[in-house]
């Protein structure tokens, strides 16, 4: 316990996705049990529990994600639906005895650092706490992003976005707007349109769209993945390997791409038939650019007679009329929007405030920069996990993660080494190198060079949000703190040498 009565852990962990739920798992297997898990939410999930629209699955092969340590032998497809996902981080919090640790309902609303304790101070919506470290897991798909369209306020039918489906409204026969054409839109799209009586699809800018290569896992190759376990590390290998040799095209090499273009315009000529609406369906930009997407059933939907394609973004809306920006018009009973979350502008940042009496989001107001994607300057003993350039084009971000976790194993164990109420604080020149080092990597990608604006990109234009280079060579670069990259803090006054009155002295000087 804190002083002033309040819980004390060592270790506070904020979310409960794939990221929150891996890192309650390390803590307990390196040893640590003074530590809860904070989720907003009544239940574990994060991205997988809150999204559960039709049609809602990964485009991921199952077997690459997932964690390496909590394999699953009884995925049932190739590419698992919602559900499935979801019933597996359930399954990964009881396995690994991770209940006792969550503190459900409890959304943090505040999170500031006592540089005289050497600790954060937390409060959320279930009480206050506070902990030596912690780490931020939030996610960058945790938060829904909805257009500001001048009307939508007055719109008399019903409005939502894909992230917070609503189940109890009956679409069928209804005349509907979907405003997205991105990963959400295009597997939304097959499933409800069917049911409704009128689909117009709003679409920006086309995506490229690939064929999704799903289906149903035998049960003899269940049975074998159970029984040889061999057999299902084979497989996630073979699925991580194939995705490694990609990377070179899209990092270094766009030009090459020119024979994955031609085959995503084969696949959609199969499906399209009309010339017009194939020209509206083709990117202008390089495949890549923007993530690409997988499905079998975008294409088909998209030539129903009931589906309407609008080629131009939602400019106003007027009662129950929608104007794009062309000047098309459509009148809809219910709007769905899946245009995606606020990944370069994440909201837990504006509410931590650090060593220097600032906020994240402040210190990150000219872009999002943390050193090996973990740590921020000026936010002691503060690591986030899927933090800024951490992000995957082409793979699994399930290995990403695994690789922060590592970071974060070996930084919790050079504070114990270091010993006493200490703190690392990563050395404003250290992150700035590495953001450097980063974005100058960044210029020749596919990202940057291939034509298009996506959210990876942040408002400055500046692509804070993708790893440019091999999940192998992210997990050599996190695999140990580095302490010449840090700054020690002890409470002042403190016994660490020379340190002064503000208690921070270089960490390698002070390292065992």
């Amino acid at each position: 316990m804190a002083d002033d009565g309040q819980r004390h852990v060592r270790v506070a962990v904020i979310g409960s996705g794939f990221g929150g739920l891996g890192a309650a798992v390390r803590l307990r297997r390196a040893g640590i049990t003074d530590f809860v898990v904070l989720e907003r939410a009544d239940a574990v999930g994060g991205t997988w529990r809150d999204n559960s629209y039709p049609g809602c699955a990964c485009d991921v092969p199952s077997h690459l994600y997932s964690f390496s340590f909590a394999p699953n032998p009884e995925w049932p497809r190739n590419f698992s639906g919602q559900p499935h996902i979801r019933a597996y981080l359930e399954r990964v919090a009881d396995t690994f005895g991770l209940r006792p640790h969550l503190r459900l309902n409890s959304e943090v609303t505040a999170m500031r650092w006592n540089g005289e304790r050497v600790w954060w101070e937390i409060d959320t919506a279930s009480g206050s706490l506070t902990a030596d470290v912690v780490v931020s897991a939030t996610g960058p798909l945790s938060d829904p992003q909805i257009p500001d369209v001048p009307g939508l306020a007055d719109f008399p039918g019903k409005v939502f976005h894909s992230a917070r489906w609503d189940h109890d409204y009956d679409l069928r026969g209804k005349r509907v707007a979907m405003v997205g054409t991105g990963a959400s839109a295009i597997q939304i799209v097959p499933a409800i349109q069917p049911q409704v009586g009128r689909l117009t699809v709003f679409q920006r800018t086309p995506p490229w769209v690939m064929p999704r290569a799903d289906r149903r896992i035998s049960g003899v190759e269940r049975w074998l993945h159970t029984k040889v376990p061999a057999t299902r590390a084979l497989r996630r290998q073979l699925l991580w390997a194939v995705r490694e040799l990609q990377v070179s095209a899209f990092t270094k090499r766009p030009n090459e791409l020119g024979l994955i273009e031609a085959l995503a315009k084969a696949h959609m000529r199969k499906a399209i038939k009309d010339p017009g609406l194939r020209a509206r369906l083709t990117p202008d930009y390089r495949i890549g650019c923007k993530r690409i997407l997988l499905s079998n059933s975008w294409y088909p939907a998209l030539a129903r007679p009931n589906v309407d394609v609008v080629t131009s973004g939602l400019r106003e809306i007027r009662g129950n009329v929608l104007v794009a920006a062309d000047g098309t018009e459509a009148e809809a009973d219910a709007i769905i929007f899946g245009t995606g979350f606020h990944v370069t502008d994440m909201p837990i940042g504006h509410r931590v405030t650090g060593a220097r009496g600032t906020t994240l989001a402040e210190e990150w107001k000219d872009g999002m920069a943390a050193l090996r994607g973990s740590s921020a300057a000026g936010f002691p003993n503060f690591l986030t996990i899927i933090g800024p350039n951490t992000g995957l084009g082409n793979s699994s971000m399930i290995l990403i993660i695994e690789a922060q976790l590592n970071y974060m194993v070996d930084y919790l164990r050079q504070l114990d080494i270091l010993g006493g109420r200490i703190a690392l604080d990563a050395r404003q020149s250290a992150v700035d190198e590495w953001t450097r080092g980063v974005q100058e990597r960044m210029t020749r990608t596919v990202w940057n060079t291939g034509g298009c604006d996506s959210w990876y990109l942040d408002a400055n234009g500046r692509n804070t949000t993708v790893w440019p280079g091999t999940t192998a060579e992210f997990r050599r670069v996190t695999r140990q703190v580095d302490l010449a990259e840090y700054e020690l803090i002890r409470p002042p006054g403190g016994s660490t040498p020379d340190a002064g009155a503000g208690g921070r002295v270089a960490a390698e000087e002070v390292a065992v």
